[in-house]
């Protein structure tokens, strides 16, 4: 892609799967959030090998988020490089190590009966 395009949130979806498929991220989950929260359209769950590998993907998928659509993201937790979390306002973007990934599974608050479950 060059240039800016329209920065829809199926599109952005679209691009921060192909970003994370691209960096070899592993264990890639989408949630889709419309309908369940007003944070965002969809929530996207991510895990790599190492902190750097962590970091590398954030930054990238931020650089390409930027370059492509024109969307400027939040980063948070880029420091240590565990878990970082990317905000492009449509899209929330988990990206974790597996230890810290498996420690909060967040995903499973997301799962259908979650909610129901005490």
């Amino acid at each position: 892609m060059t240039g800016a395009q329209t920065a829809t949130s199926d599109a952005l979806l679209e691009a921060v799967l192909k970003s994370l498929n691209d960096d070899k991220a592993e264990d890639v989950v989408q949630i889709n959030l419309r309908g369940k929260s007003e944070m965002g359209d969809h929530m996207v769950i991510a895990s790599g090998r190492s902190t750097r590998q962590v970091v590398a993907m954030a930054e990238k998928l931020s650089e390409r988020l930027k370059h492509d659509f024109n969307v400027f993201s939040k980063l948070e937790g880029k420091d240590s490089g565990d878990w970082v979390l990317i905000d492009t306002g449509d899209i929330i973007v988990h990206i974790f190590r597996p230890e810290v990934r498996e420690f909060y599974q967040i995903e499973k608050m997301w799962q259908p009966g979650a909610a129901a479950a005490t």
